[in-house]
């Protein structure tokens, strides 16, 4: 198994400005390392479920028994950490096209409660309840009362009961111990899996929470779980050279200092997609806060956006490459895609784009984004790029790890708590008022 690749050569931060905040960060991986040996004791837990084996070998058998039941969907009723996490390790590894290939299981999501959306996924869950097929609904909430989760999963549940008399075999529960949906869950019989208290949404797709929807689609739980390992041990190396994730945070930081405030993940595979939506709630909830640990109001944060090579070059690059001085790029590329798909050699085209005749599509994409590199260094525009050995369960655990350990050392840097979100709470409680009519 191989590792990814982190080159900052052209991230226009000098080795120099790099070494100076080594002293800053040191104290938090000193943190992240005491906190690797307490268990889910601390704020920074999420480092250790790679190497939860109990809840794994939990998972597993869970998944055994709801297999044998021979469900045609599993649909994931959860928002933001609940799936998004999960979204993108499946469309990574599998495919956006999982769905429409055929699998023995396909997956749905229900997150929102746009009135169509859901209407579309009740009426495929319905039909195939009609024909005496099986579905599994996994509701995933770590507070237990996420109001869009809530709506979807009664209208879903309510579908079930009218198809099947032990309705209560085909969900499986996932939030905090001891929540009201917990206790909910326990009072009705349905299964339950445990997300540890403190672990935040964003950081708990290596929990229960990604990995029984993922382990129920075949994905390799163990492979994914070895690359987060593998990743978390570099990343607490106390030499900032040695740690990606500390270097990754350092040069975020460092052009915070410079008044760059966005943050693009320039993903350059379609599969990938998702895994920027995934670092985009990531950064967004971690990094964005009115008020720091000192509780001075700072209105600290830095904007994450998602650009999908090669096609956002043709909506985008003109900003990028033309636009004012307020972004840094990470630039993410596969070494090695899953299939190989060569151009036709037709001379009658080679008018119309020269060199692609009789040429793999990853070796013109490779062109694409070299062709971007040059442009941006041209530009003086600052980029660091990652380069994965494959879109396998292994290497996509290894990113996601890497990013969450860069997020905690980048809030640190930046003096803020990167595991609350006070400011999302507020519109949860004034909706909850709505609601009820206050």
């Amino acid at each position: 198994m191989k590792e990814m690749d982190f080159n900052y050569s052209a991230s226009l931060i000098s080795k120099t400005e790099i070494i100076q905040l080594e002293k800053k960060i040191q104290n938090e991986i000193k943190k992240m390392i005491l906190a690797s040996n307490k268990g889910y004791q601390d704020d920074r837990s999420s480092i250790n479920l790679p190497n939860d084996m109990e809840n794994l070998e939990k998972v597993k058998t869970l998944i055994n028994k709801k297999q044998k039941l021979n469900p045609k969907y599993i649909i994931l009723i959860g928002i933001g950490g609940s799936n998004l996490g999960t979204i993108a390790i499946q469309e990574a590894v599998l495919g956006k096209l999982y769905n429409l290939k055929n699998p023995p299981l396909k997956i749905l999501y229900t997150d929102t409660v746009d009135t169509d959306t859901v209407y579309d996924i009740n009426s495929i869950i319905e039909n195939t309840l009609k024909n005496g097929e099986n579905i599994i609904i996994n509701i995933v909430s770590k507070s237990g009362g996420t109001t869009e989760t809530i709506a979807n999963f009664e209208i879903l549940e309510g579908v079930l009961k009218k198809y099947k008399t032990q309705y209560e075999k085909y969900i499986v529960v996932t939030t905090d111990k001891d929540s009201k949906l917990w206790n909910l869950a326990l009072s009705k019989g349905f299964e339950t899996l445990e997300i540890p208290k403190k672990i935040g949404g964003r950081y708990s797709v290596f929990s229960s929470v990604g990995l029984f929807p993922l382990g129920m689609l075949g994905i390799d739980l163990d492979q994914l779980l070895q690359g987060a390992k593998l990743k978390k041990n570099k990343c607490l190396n106390q030499s900032i050279e040695k740690n990606p994730a500390a270097l990754s945070a350092a040069l975020i930081y460092q052009h915070r200092l410079k008044g760059i405030n966005i943050h693009d993940l320039f993903l350059f595979n379609s599969d990938l997609e998702s895994m920027g939506k995934w670092y985009r709630q990531l950064m967004g909830e971690s990094i964005g806060k009115e008020y720091d640990i000192n509780n001075n109001r700072v209105f600290e944060g830095i904007t994450p956006t998602i650009s999908i090579g090669s096609t956002d070059l043709h909506s985008m690059a003109q900003l990028y490459l033309g636009g004012p001085y307020d972004k840094f790029t990470t630039f993410v590329k596969i070494k090695k895609n899953r299939e190989i798909v060569n151009t036709p050699n037709q001379p009658e085209y080679s008018d119309l784009v020269k060199g692609i005749q009789s040429k793999p599509l990853n070796y013109i994409m490779d062109a694409i984004l070299n062709g971007v590199k040059r442009a941006f260094k041209k530009g003086k525009r600052p980029y660091i790029e990652i380069t994965l050995p494959d879109k396998s369960a292994f290497s996509i655990g290894q990113f996601m790890q890497f990013k969450e350990m860069e997020i905690i050392y980048l809030g640190h840097l930046l003096k803020i708590n990167p595991f609350n979100q006070p400011n999302v709470e507020s519109y949860k409680t004034e909706t909850k008022m709505i609601l009820e009519d206050k």
